[in-house]
């Protein structure tokens, strides 16, 4: 059982600048590896401050240099914003300055905002990410490759930068739809998930949901690797879980109203948070979310990897403007407290899951 940070480098007003943002997020991600966490995760996103790091794959290669053992993500690369052969030599080129610690996570993206602006379709994505995770595994795997598609097409051509890991890092594949589900089966990658604001009842939706998709492609459903990206804080500060509620809250009604379209822009790229119709209360969502007391959080974590069966379990606790050495204090809990508990209860299950090949992940 392996565990990550995800970073998603929020800027919920300006009293921080997006370099303050990335500067924390590095030294996040540095003390990350000093406490042994296994991967951090790095968000991608466009024109807005629901996120303000526009390229995963760059914060990689920097963070790399910063780090020794820590595995670093794209959570997600949003694969149609891309151009194919662009993206292949480039997560060639960062695997080799990470030597060999990339996690490739990739997405079809769910923001017309953001597609809008890169004249993409978002109607295409979903058809586009297929093509596109062909078109990676053509060329990462073989000395050159052509392809023809709907979408995209290569003539005959060979990427002079070629990964470490081999046949390339693995992948990722972010989404709870059926059809992508069984196209990460089918090429042997991870399947990454979000508990959203969900609990127990959706996680035990999903298992069920990849467990059906594994046994109708012929897989083994307990050899497919999972991971889950989990909103999480620890703390028996009740004022500091309290802010974390209200940070979490503030995130999902942006994304929602950027999902939804419904955005309201201020000061140029300011996403104007106001209340989502249907959305949990902050009670609701302290009942469903690993959130709370150390020891609640530890018997929900517990609770989650055996109703999911995970191999990683990726927790976000930066959000809004929680401010950054509550963060890193935050982080010291997990790997100090949190994370050698839950991994001794874990340890006391029966095996749940067949081993899976992976590459070699430093643990918490």
């Amino acid at each position: 059982m392996d565990f990550g940070i995800f970073i998603l480098m929020q800027q919920r007003n300006k009293h921080k600048t997006s370099h303050e943002i990335l500067r924390d997020a590095v030294e996040q991600t540095r003390l990350a590896d000093e406490l042994g966490f296994g991967a951090a995760w790095y968000a991608e996103h466009h024109f807005s401050n629901y996120g303000m790091c526009s390229s995963p794959l760059t914060m990689i290669a920097h963070c790399a240099a910063a780090t020794r053992r820590i595995r670093l993500g794209t959570g997600i690369v949003v694969a149609p914003l891309y151009t194919p052969a662009r993206l292949i030599a480039d997560v060639a080129m960062v695997d080799q300055l990470s030597n060999g610690r990339l996690n490739l996570g990739i997405g079809s993206g769910y923001q017309h905002f953001e597609f809008e602006r890169f004249g993409v379709a978002l109607e295409t994505a979903k058809a586009r990410t297929f093509e596109m995770l062909d078109m990676l595994e053509l060329g990462l795997k073989q000395p050159k490759f052509s392809y023809d598609g709907q979408y995209y097409q290569q003539p005959m051509s060979a990427i002079s930068q070629r990964a470490v890991q081999q046949p390339g890092p693995p992948m990722w594949i972010t989404s709870v739809d059926p059809s992508f589900v069984a196209r990460a089966v089918r090429g042997n990658h991870h399947v990454f998930v979000s508990g959203g604001d969900g609990g127990l009842e959706k996680l035990a939706g999903t298992r069920a949901l990849i467990d059906r998709v594994a046994m109708q492609e012929g897989k083994d459903p307990a050899a497919v690797p999972v991971g889950l990206l989990r909103a999480a804080y620890a703390s028996n500060d009740k004022d500091e879980v309290e802010k974390y509620l209200d940070c979490a809250r503030y995130q999902r009604r942006i994304a929602v109203s950027l999902k939804r379209r419904t955005a309201q822009i201020a000061d140029d790229y300011q996403v104007e948070e106001g209340i989502v119709e249907g959305e949990p209360t902050l009670d609701e969502m302290r009942a469903l979310l690993p959130v709370g007391s150390i020891d609640t959080v530890i018997e929900r974590v517990v609770n989650e990897i055996r109703t999911l069966k995970p191999v990683h379990y990726c927790f976000q606790t930066q959000m809004g403007d929680f401010d950054h050495p509550t963060m890193l204090r935050q982080l010291r809990t997990w790997a100090e407290v949190i994370i050698p508990t839950v991994q001794q209860e874990i340890a006391n299950d029966p095996p749940h899951r067949a081993a899976v090949a992976q590459p070699e992940l430093a643990t918490a």
